[in-house]
Formats: structure tokens, C-alpha cells, sequence
């Protein structure tokens, strides 16, 4: 992340030369008057109603928690600000009791607080949680984000039973997160990140979860699958066709995210373990009955050269060994006593929790299990079902003439050149790209600040209205990129 920095000793300088130009040349002067931008219009769109659906991403869940500060800079809330110069409503959210996050059930947390960066790394903040997970608010609301909703959450009813960030709202014990959106008559919404649940927890747990594609009966699903796209499509599809319902809303949806371009699985590299020769000598002597166990499976033809030379463990001195996993992929020797051992290689993904274990022996005496690592099999399905989500979306907005937002190409550019904003690059990279949050996943209020501005563009572009010409886009560089941990 670059920002223009100016030499404070000089600006005495620099200004005196720029009164010095004013009053020798007042056509130079005249010249570098901005002109006045046009006033705000809207176009097509009406935003007297605006109705936020989605997950985690619209709640403005950021640092694996939400909270009220969080909630505040959500993107759904920034929208309403700028919608209200256009003729917007009110925009009420359901806010948390604190900026601590996380709930508690009676006096015993049950889901932690928080992180924020101690000057090392993410870290828990040291807070006791206010937000009691059984309280039930009253009245109606704007933003239906809900942590954690997959696709077809969107229509269960009692939804809230399972999930208490809707339980806290919904309309009544038996609602439905849609059926409440809904009743609310939007004449806009925005339908955001729907569909990156469907694939997240699979990719979290490390692919512990089944690629559910084939099987159309979500209530079969565990938690870490990945949902069937037929699944996906029937309820995104309905979900669209509600929002607009009998008042013609107009609205903004977005695209999925890969995973690959998320610090929660890039920040751990495949060969990330410093070994000094004598450390690396004790680990190769206890993986030379592994590796002679390869050597008998070649000669007994259970195994090619190929594999086993693939599979083969080996450790050195330097800072950049590869770790030991378990890859299921492998061909099975468990029956020979053999089991399914390789390093890993630049075509892994780890999870973001493994980096505090590495230096405790795991991936080196401990080698990884499923749960930490996404073997490339387990990245191809999550991709696949993504290009599949990706697909129906877009066609579902062509066909509702629907203005959308490429979330997946704005990650991808961040992931790679960065994403420029103000006299700011933004990049992926944990704590310091400034626009991925101390979770590896969710945004920062800077990263949902551009979230807000695409869909002001995507608006102008689809509906007339010219929230960039009249200078009504947010200034990103304005908000922060966490938060401090006397922030309660």
C-alpha cells in the first residue's frame, strides 16, 4: 500500500511558489479551478426503500467479528448515506451491543470477541462480550446481512433458531431472511456475496467438508459442504425475482470471490519452516522407514517411481523446507503400513490458524492433516462450483436487467497488481494491503468503502444516475483500516 508523502520542511516552500504563480499569471490561476460537478441524479433508480441481502460481507462483519463500529461502516450502510442526497429513506440496522463483538450466553462467551493487531499479528482482544445471543430486537430493519447464510438459508423458515444474527432480528420465531427483506418493499436493494458461504466453509475446514454437486437436498448437507449450483441458482433466482416484486425494484448484485485471492489462504506459504542441519538431519532419520516403505511399494509394483519419488520426505538446511501432509489423493498403502504422506508444493493452500502451529512442530513432526490444507483436487471443486455460481448470477442479472458489481475481479486485481484508490494501492496481504481484514477473509472499512463506490459505478452505468460525476463516491483513504483495541 503506497501513499504520496510530501516533505514537511519544504511546504513553506511550495506554497510560497504557488502565491508567487497566482499573482503573476491569473489565467494559470483561473485554469486550475475545478469546475462545479452536476447535481445528483438518479436515473431509473428509486432509493426511497433500500433493502440490503446478504452475508457476512453486508453486515460489515470485519477482524472475524461484528460489532457496532464494524456495523457503522458496513457497505450497505455507507450506500444509504449517499442514497439519502438522492431522495433515500432511513437505514436502520441491527446493531450490536458493543464494538467488542461476539456473543455471550448468560455470563460464558460463545463466540469470541474481536482481533486486533497487538504489533506482531491478529490477536483476540482481551474483552468480555456484551451481546447477549437470546436477545430479540424490535422493530424493522434495512440490512439483512447475516453472517454465515448459504444460498438456500435464504427461504428456511426458522432460519433464526439456527443462526443468531438473524434470530436477533427476524420478524417472528418462523421467519425467513427473504420473507422479512421482503415485507419491507424495497424500490432498491442490493443482493451481495451470496454464494460465497455455499463454498467458504468447505474451503476453511480445509476441504474436510463433500462436494455436494449432484445432490439437489440441501437438508442432507453438512456444515463444510459445498452446495449443489442447482441449489444455488433455484435460490438465488428466487431470491431476485422477491426483491424486485410488485414494486419493480431495481438493484445491484455482485459476483463470488475465488478463495486463491484471500489472505486467509495465501498468507501461509508452502515452505514456510527453518531447519538448521542438525534439526534437519533428526527429521529425515524418523521419515527413513517412510521412505523405505516407498522403495517397497516401487519394487512390489504398488507404487510408480514417479509417486514415490513425489512422495518422498526430505529435509535441509534452510530457511525455506516444504511441510509434510497427509493428501488423500495419494495412492492408498494404509494397508502396507504406508501412510499417505508428500510435502507440500507451491500448488497448496493453507489455512490462516496453521501459521501459529508451524513453529510447534507441525507440518514437520506433526504432519497436516486434511483440515489445514487445500490440496488442488479440493481447489478445483471450490472453483468450479464458484464458476458455476458466477454464471447464474450473471445471466439472473442480464435477464432482470440488474446492475453487477465483479467482487471476483476486484479481489483478483488486489490479489495481483493491487486496486488503486485515492493516492492508495490496495492489496490483499494480511494487515498490511489495507483492504482484507485481520481474518484473512472479510474486509476492512476501506475495502468495504470500494465495495460501496463499484456499486455506485455499476448504478450509474446501469440506471443514468451519476454518483461518480457529481462527486458522490466515498473517499476511501477516510476510513480506517482497523480498529484500536481501547475501541469498546
Amino acid at each position: 500500500m503506497k501513499k504520496i508523502n510530501i516533505n514537511v520542511k519544504y511546504i513553506w516552500l511550495f506554497a510560497a511558489a504557488l502565491a508567487i504563480s497566482a499573482c503573476s499569471n491569473d489565467d494559470d490561476a483561473s485554469s486550475d479551478i475545478e469546475a462545479p460537478k452536476p447535481a445528483l441524479v438518479t436515473g431509473e433508480a428509486n432509493f426511497s426503500k433500500y433493502i440490503a441481502v446478504g452475508a457476512s460481507f453486508s453486515a460489515g462483519f470485519t477482524d472475524n467479528a461484528l460489532f457496532i463500529a464494524a456495523q457503522q461502516n458496513s457497505f450497505p450502510n455507507m450506500l444509504s448515506q449517499k442514497f439519502a442526497i438522492a431522495g433515500g429513506g432511513s437505514f436502520t440496522q441491527p446493531l450490536m451491543a458493543d464494538n467488542i463483538g461476539g456473543f455471550v450466553a448468560g455470563p460464558a462467551v460463545v463466540a469470541n470477541p474481536r482481533l486486533f493487531f497487538n504489533g506482531a499479528g491478529p490477536a483476540v482482544l482481551n474483552a468480555t462480550p456484551t451481546t447477549q445471543i437470546t436477545d430479540v430486537l424490535s422493530g424493522s430493519f434495512n440490512n439483512y446481512g447475516i453472517p454465515g447464510l448459504k444460498s438456500f438459508h435464504l427461504g428456511v423458515p426458522g432460519y433464526g433458531f439456527a443462526n443468531p444474527y438473524f434470530g436477533r432480528m427476524a420478524s417472528s420465531p418462523g421467519a425467513t431472511v427473504l420473507g422479512d427483506a421482503v415485507s419491507e418493499t424495497p424500490t432498491f436493494f442490493t443482493l451481495s456475496e451470496i454464494g460465497g458461504n455455499d463454498v467458504l466453509g468447505y474451503a476453511t475446514s480445509g476441504g474436510t467438508g463433500m462436494d455436494q454437486t449432484g445432490n439437489v437436498d440441501p437438508s442432507t448437507y453438512g456444515g463444510n459442504d459445498i452446495t449443489d449450483p442447482n441449489v444455488f441458482a433455484a435460490s438465488f433466482s428466487a431470491a431476485v425475482d422477491a426483491l424486485i416484486g410488485a414494486n419493480s425494484a431495481k438493484g445491484v448484485v455482485t459476483n463470488v470471490p475465488y478463495i486463491a485471492s484471500l489472505a486467509h489462504f495465501t498468507t501461509v506459504p508452502y515452505n514456510p519452516v527453518p531447519l538448521d542441519t542438525d534439526t534437519a538431519s533428526q527429521l529425515n532419520a524418523g521419515y527413513a522407514t517412510y521412505n523405505g516403505g516407498l522403495q517397497f511399494a516401487v519394487s512390489n509394483n504398488l507404487l510408480t517411481a514417479d509417486e514415490a519419488a513425489a512422495r518422498t520426505i526430505v529435509f535441509e538446511e534452510s530457511a525455506n523446507n516444504r511441510m509434510v501432509i497427509i493428501d488423500e489423493d495419494l495412492t492408498d498403502l494404509s494397508g502396507f503400513g504406508i501412510p499417505s504422506y508428500r510435502q507440500s508444493t507451491s500448488s497448496d493452500l493453507f489455512v490462516l490458524p496453521l501459521s501459529s502451529l508451524i513453529p510447534q512442530g507441525y507440518g514437520t513432526q506433526i504432519p497436516l492433516e486434511d483440515k489445514w490444507v487445500l490440496i488442488p483436487s479440493e481447489q478445483a471443486a471450490i472453483k468450479t462450483a464458484t464458476d458455476a455460481y458466477n454464471a447464474t448470477i450473471e445471466a439472473v442479472a442480464a435477464n432482470k436487467g440488474l446492475a453487477v458489481v465483479d467482487f471476483k475481479g476486484i479481489l483478483e486485481d488486489a490479489a495481483t497488481t493491487g486496486y488503486s484508490s485515492g493516492n492508495f494501492i490496495y492489496t490483499t496481504a494480511l494487515v498490511r494491503g489495507g483492504l482484507i481484514s485481520l481474518d484473512g477473509i472479510h474486509l476492512t472499512a476501506r475495502g468495504y468503502a470500494i465495495v460501496a463506490n463499484e456499486m455506485m459505478k455499476a448504478i450509474d452505468i446501469t440506471y443514468g444516475s451519476n454518483f461518480e460525476a457529481s462527486g458522490n463516491l466515498m473517499d476511501v483513504g477516510t476510513f480506517p483500516t482497523n480498529y484500536p483495541p481501547t475501541l469498546r
